[in-house]
């Protein structure tokens, strides 16, 4: 089937049109800008029937954008009434058709069991590290470190004049920890100092789906334990760096 305008997938695998590239297959005379907002006015919903999103920019503002799912984009070629809103949507049609057979449905199965997989595993490492974040061995040394204020790789680095990407980079060098699935981990070795403590945040995407970002903070136990080990890599803070 020849390609008469890209379809793409979104983060749930439904298929999605470019709103701005059918209404240019469309030919449609009335700027977007305003004729999306009365195609709208039929009844499509944010959030159900399309997404928002912002066009990279060419030099002037970034351009608003939407991402229509099939149906949509079907019934928005049927109220053109014009010869390439039908042909638009009888390509719609063969691709929705495509999309349904059983081989690219088995495909998708296979593409999701493969993602909650992978999340399932950094989920159970997340886990095992807030588990062993909890019991470190207690001492006094440890009570008079006990505070509650956490930081941040950021904070950390910055330090000593280096970015949280510089600085996590040196830590994995220093065998400190490991990436994986986007998430920094302690090795087994440090997960039980109270070094560290994990956190799950979540956040709504743009097509109203959520999601979740994992966050380690340091611990001011943790903090002395970079700043001894740095140390001995002849590496110091930026204040003690002045007054050598």
């Amino acid at each position: 089937m020849e390609e008469l305008i890209k379809v793409e997938v979104n983060e749930s695998l439904e298929p999605v049109v470019n709103g701005r590239e059918l209404h240019e297959l469309l030919e449609v005379a009335t700027p977007y800008d305003k004729w999306f907002p009365r195609m709208c006015g039929y009844g499509f919903i944010g959030g159900t029937d399309f997404s928002t999103f912002l066009s990279e920019s060419t030099g002037g503002r970034p351009s608003t954008n939407h991402l229509l799912k099939l149906d949509m984009a079907k019934e928005i070629c049927m109220i053109q009434r014009s010869e390439k809103g039908k042909l638009a949507r009888q390509y719609f049609i063969q691709v929705e058709k495509d999309y349904n057979s059983p081989e690219k449905i088995m495909a998708r199965a296979l593409q999701i069991a493969e993602k909650e997989l992978a999340t399932l595993r950094i989920n159970n490492k997340v886990q095992a590290q807030q588990i062993a974040e909890l019991q470190p061995k207690a001492s006094y040394y440890d009570l008079i470190l006990q505070c509650k204020d956490l930081l941040s790789m950021t904070e950390i680095a910055k330090d000593y004049g280096m970015s949280a990407k510089g600085m996590n980079a040196l830590l994995h060098e220093l065998e400190v920890q490991y990436r994986q699935g986007g998430v920094w981990f302690l090795y087994a070795n440090y997960q039980d100092k109270g070094y560290t403590q994990t956190k799950t945040q979540n956040y709504n995407r743009p097509d109203g789906t959520q999601g979740s970002r994992v966050h380690t903070y340091w611990t001011q136990k943790g903090r002395l334990f970079l700043y001894g080990l740095l140390k001995e890599n002849a590496i110091l803070p930026m204040i003690e760096s002045e007054e050598v």
